[in-house]
């Protein structure tokens, strides 16, 4: 119980992103720049789809949670990472890095089965089209955002208590640049390897069980797409999945170097950038993804930009203000 108490009242320190040096005051500012560039994309995207009508689908609501998960996954790092940059220090308290640490497994657990359950909803928009309204009713739609959000919060309670059980009593130098639990791990002076062997089983099967549900999914799209006769028809079911096949690869990629592979074989290095990669990369990526990608949400970007600029869109000779 000393120990215990030893630890809470003792902070950690994180080693940090960058140097005060020429290239590294470049680097920053880049995160900087790609963190604003992060939250103004999903904050528009999440704009559009609230207030175009023709955004008000299955689809777009569930990436609006997407969006929502990609605004917090930087806000939970980024911010103090910068500070501490700024201010010259990189000390963080017991209870900040338990925050980080749960927030993080939140957002990223959450994130890990919404983009699953996403690719239910285009297997039925592709394969069953006829029956979408009634597969992907709102019932539904609010019953997989539930899932995905307690998936997270129950996976992130779990981890981050026993994590936190562990007694910090040597080093309390974290070489990252936010509470992650493989960098906390190596601090603690108590024998981890059972947990850490428990860590990588249950990374195994939080990540494989989407990805199965994934790759059944698409399985079921292919199948149907190889057999369509018409070459519109092929080329709309692969625009309308492109998009969210993109942001898969880009989030498991980074999540399976992460928690699939042991702590033993990771490096501070390459878990510094793995980590920038998923909490910061890929959150800035998603929405271009799709707004670049998708038809409707273009059409809803230049509706927004054509009201604000106050000019009508003209069809022939007539003046549409309504699109």
């Amino acid at each position: 119980m000393g120990e215990s108490n030893q630890s809470m009242a003792t902070d950690f320190i994180l080693m940090g992103l960058f140097s005060h040096t020429g290239p590294h005051l470049v680097l920053f500012s880049l995160v900087t720049a790609t963190f604003t560039m992060g939250l103004l994309g999903n904050t528009v995207l999440l704009f559009l789809i609230h207030t175009d009508s023709r955004l008000h689908t299955p689809m777009y609501f569930l990436l609006s949670q997407l969006s929502l998960l990609d605004i917090g996954f930087p806000l939970v790092t980024i911010p103090k990472m910068a500070a501490d940059f700024l201010q010259g220090g990189g000390s963080i308290s017991f209870v900040g890095c338990a925050a980080q640490m749960f927030f993080l497994m939140l957002i990223g657990v959450s994130e890990g089965v919404l983009l699953s359950l996403m690719s239910y909803d285009r297997y039925v928009a592709v394969c069953h089209p006829l029956h979408y309204p009634m597969l992907m009713r709102r019932e539904v739609c609010l019953l997989m955002v539930g899932t995905s959000w307690l998936s997270g919060a129950f996976v992130a309670s779990i981890q981050t208590s026993i994590t936190l059980h562990f007694p910090y009593c040597a080093s309390r130098m974290v070489d990252h640049f936010f509470c992650e639990v493989p960098a906390l791990l190596k601090l603690s002076c108590a024998n981890t390897s059972v947990y850490e062997l428990a860590l990588s089983i249950s990374g195994v099967l939080i990540l494989l069980l989407p990805i199965s549900l994934i790759a059944i999914s698409y399985g079921h799209v292919l199948a149907a797409v190889l057999h369509m006769h018409s070459a519109d028809a092929r080329h709309k079911a692969f625009t309308t999945c492109s998009s969210h096949i993109t942001v898969v690869g880009l989030f498991y990629g980074a999540a399976v170097f992460m928690y699939m592979v042991p702590v033993a074989y990771h490096s501070p290095r390459q878990d510094n950038v793995v980590s920038l990669f998923y909490s910061l990369i890929t959150p800035t990526l998603n929405p271009l993804i799709y707004s670049l990608r998708n038809r409707e949400v273009r059409m809803a970007l230049v509706k927004v930009f054509g009201r604000a600029a106050g000019v009508p869109k003209v069809r022939g000779e007539k003046i549409i203000t309504d699109i």
